[in-house]
């Protein structure tokens, strides 16, 4: 039964009888006040699922009575009892809260049915506050936002001091660095849990059909809008709006935000009435603002609106050490996605994972673990169930060895005069070929058939190279 305990407040003594007899009837605690001040007593050293205030009584008044219930008690229905059935009595009486609203005389009937409902209400409160213990849980920052870098522990120490206000954001980062989960993160653990949170993309959607996604339209505003729609603004009225590239916005309909955050007010495309909303704005983007603003692409006044609180979300890259903790998060999230018992990263796949560059930063990894938790084979991972980071590591290693010979190449012919040279060609290829092969031979121990398989040419040619060289082949040294 979600209703066990029920406060009667009420100066007549014959209403106190009939209520208390009837409620402990049906099986609830029922707890009697004569008058105000002893309801307000009996409230404070127990808790009541459900209080009937009498609207007139000594000492405190019902609808006085409510409003320190809806303050110091919130979770307890309320419903006024009266004798007076008047307009005003019963506004005022629901406008601060109340649950429900008696006339006297009444049928216990009328009170049983309103029971009955308040339980369900009750019942269904247990069941939101429950969905918001689990959001909280699940996009509080020590769960949703994986990491313990320095770079996140200075984020972590922003996000707790900025969640529970009000405050505008502006989130920065590459594409992939978890703009849109911090702003969830900072919805779900802010006053503002239980209302809206609706996001945009700025760039996603057309120019000229932002402002209405925006701002909505009348019917009739334009061609082809043949009914009235609600803007985003509208729909996240008492939440919060996530402006997702925000950068991507065009100048004009910047000028239309920058007045919204001003004024707390929009107006629909079409329409001449004016609509208050209560929106917090964050607003995110992967752009340079101050080169957008030197190129005249966004407005300056704009930007200091919504850069009140800056948050720079680092690359990849910049913290690594949160690799290994983000492999086993994503390993953990993919094995109840695809129901899979047992899967672990080997130390040498770990190694690459740390090494890889990650352009496409944390999502990058996410997606990457998710393929190779769903296409392997095998319970633990390998390097060679990342194909693609394999091939990634080879040219990048490429790519460096050509860069480290290009700047010892320009060093060295920076001290010759190649006007006079006509040979270069074959020096230099002599004195890369020479040490190239002395290294692969030692290391394959003087081994020259495992020499020419690393070095990709024939056996044969290996010997005319060691010989023109004059390579001195030691079998089995170190």
């Amino acid at each position: 039964m979600a209703i066990q305990r029920i406060l009667v407040a009420d100066d007549e003594e014959s209403i106190r009888w009939v209520l208390s007899k009837a409620l402990k009837k049906q099986g609830f605690n029922v707890d009697l006040a004569e008058d105000g001040y002893q309801a307000r007593k009996l409230a404070q050293h127990h808790h009541y699922d459900l209080a009937v205030l009498d609207i007139k009584m000594p000492g405190i008044q019902g609808l006085d009575l409510l409003k320190q219930f809806r303050t110091d008690h919130p979770k307890t229905l309320v419903v006024i009892m009266t004798a007076e059935a008047t307009m005003e009595n019963a506004i005022t009486a629901m406008r601060n809260g109340a649950y429900d609203y008696l006339t006297k005389p009444f049928d216990l009937t009328t009170l049983d049915a309103i029971i009955l409902k308040a339980e369900k209400a009750a019942e269904l409160t247990g069941k939101i506050d429950l969905l918001k213990e689990d959001l909280q849980d699940q996009y509080s920052f020590g769960r949703s936002i994986v990491g313990n870098s320095q770079p996140m522990q200075d984020i972590y120490k922003i996000l707790g001091r900025i969640a529970g206000s009000d405050v505008t954001v502006l989130v920065t980062g590459e594409s992939g660095t978890g703009k849109e989960l911090i702003t969830r993160a900072i919805h779900i653990n802010s006053q503002r849990l239980g209302k809206p949170f609706i996001a945009l993309n700025c760039a996603a959607i057309p120019h000229e059909l932002l402002e209405s996604e925006l701002f909505g339209h009348e019917r009739g505003a334009f061609t082809g809008a043949t009914e009235r729609k609600t803007g985003k603004f509208e729909q996240a009225d008492g939440g919060t709006l996530f402006l997702d590239e925000i950068g991507d916005m065009p100048l004009e309909l910047q000028t239309k935000l920058l007045r919204v955050l001003q004024e707390k007010e929009i107006t629909r495309i079409g329409g001449d009435k004016t609509l208050k909303v209560d929106v917090r704005i964050i607003a995110a983007t992967n752009q340079d603002i101050t080169t957008l603003i030197k190129d005249k692409q966004f407005r300056e006044d704009l930007y200091y609106r919504l850069n009140v609180v800056p948050i720079k979300l680092p690359a990849l890259r910049k913290r690594r050490d949160d690799i290994p903790e983000l492999v086993d998060f994503f390993l953990q999230k993919s094995k109840q996605e695809f129901g899979i018992d047992s899967m672990e990263c080997s130390p040498e796949a770990l190694d690459l994972l740390n090494t890889y560059r990650w352009p496409g930063n944390v999502r990058e990894l996410e997606n990457v673990i998710k393929r190779a938790v769903l296409l392997s084979p095998n319970q633990v991972l390998t390097s060679i169930d990342f194909p693609d980071l394999l091939a990634g590591k080879k040219q990048q290693q490429s790519e460096s060895l050509e860069a480290l010979v290009a700047h010892k190449l320009e060093n060295s012919l920076a001290q010759m005069n190649l006007q006079e040279m006509d040979n270069l060609y074959e020096m230099v290829l002599h004195q890369i070929e020479r040490p190239l092969i002395n290294i692969v031979l030692k290391k394959t121990r003087g081994n020259q058939i495992k020499t020419a398989e690393v070095l990709g040419i024939n056996r044969n040619t290996l010997r005319k190279k060691i010989k023109m060289l004059d390579i001195e082949v030691k079998r089995g040294g170190s």
